[in-house]
């Protein structure tokens, strides 16, 4: 069984929910975010109990999704260096960085020095890509990026694992060499999306599964398919299951719960009783991905932290 670092027994903690925030809070379309700000709010979301702090990866400015809006993005690992100065207990994760674009030795490189530079406070959640544009300029072809994404993770799982005996697939790709000292602990590795592989796949390698906001009846039926493929590959039931969602939280805590596009509108009382269904239904952890048009996320973080991280005791 991995033995692994602080992160995973921070956010993953068995039969409760945790939750998180995507970083930088707040629209990333226009100017870069404020890093003295960003920061500020980092170091609150710590004290206030949140679990997790998350980014994303965006190599290139590519308009997307229904807004057909761009993301302007620091690069992740430096912006989660920055974070992790100014914290002292909140986990850092990738959500999801690019496997597929990234050479994996560089990867597994950077995931041990931002594991060892927050002492064991990293996770990697990794994604195959979904920008045809990001594949043309790294000069990849998008149709072999599931193969790519597999062979990819077979060597990080090595280079991130603390069994020497895991750790001869990397020394096979090196030439015999380390990359530096092994970890002391298992850096946890999630998938993020499907990344274009089987759930089979995912119960068998990953350390966790994230995926998106669904209606409730769709996203229990993506649960009890995460469960049976965990049963199919005889893993342990205690993988996780991570949900994300665009949230937009009223200042007041009765507003009546509205859909949104990967999310919802509701206040704070509506919120907490969402919560409680995906608990029942088996979430884990929630990435909560702010969207700020009425209030700033300051209000917003220290609402949650005061209203609703005491809803869910670890």
């Amino acid at each position: 069984m991995p033995h692994f670092n602080s992160a995973h027994t921070q956010v993953f903690q068995n039969g409760e929910l945790t939750l998180g925030l995507m970083t930088p809070f707040g629209d990333a379309t226009h100017d870069l975010a404020d890093m003295e700000d960003q920061f500020r709010l980092a170091a609150m979301a710590d004290e206030l109990g949140f679990k997790a702090l998350w980014v994303r990866d965006v190599p290139l400015m590519v308009p997307q999704g229904s807004a057909n809006t761009a993301s302007n993005l620091d690069d992740p690992f430096i912006w989660l260096a920055g974070i992790a100065g100014v914290t002292k207990r909140i986990a850092l994760g990738t959500a999801a960085a690019v496997l597929t674009l990234r050479n994996p030795i560089h990867l597994a490189k950077t995931a041990l020095s931002m594991d060892r530079l927050s002492k064991g406070r990293f996770i990697l959640g990794l994604g195959s890509g979904d920008r045809p544009a990001e594949f043309a300029a790294f000069n990849e072809d998008p149709e072999t990026r599931a193969a790519v994404y597999r062979e990819h993770w077979k060597l990080l799982r090595s280079a991130l694992s603390s069994s020497d005996e895991q750790r001869s697939v990397l020394r096979s790709a090196t030439g015999g060499f380390d990359l530096m000292s092994k970890p002391a602990s298992d850096i946890p590795m999630i998938v993020v999306g499907t990344s274009r592989q089987s759930l089979q796949w995912i119960a068998e390698h990953a350390d966790a599964w994230a995926t998106y906001h669904r209606e409730d009846a769709r996203q229990q039926g993506r649960i009890g398919l995460w469960r049976l493929s965990l049963e199919q590959k005889g893993a342990s039931l205690n993988k996780p299951f991570i949900q994300s969602i665009q949230l937009e939280l009223s200042s007041d805590p009765d507003t009546a719960t509205e859909p949104l596009e990967l999310g919802l509108r509701t206040g704070r009382n509506g919120l907490n009783r969402y919560l409680a269904g995906l608990k029942t239904m088996g979430v884990s952890h929630v990435i909560l991905n702010l969207t700020l048009k009425q209030r700033n996320a300051g209000e917003i973080i220290e609402e949650i932290g005061q209203y609703v991280i005491p809803r869910f005791p670890p």
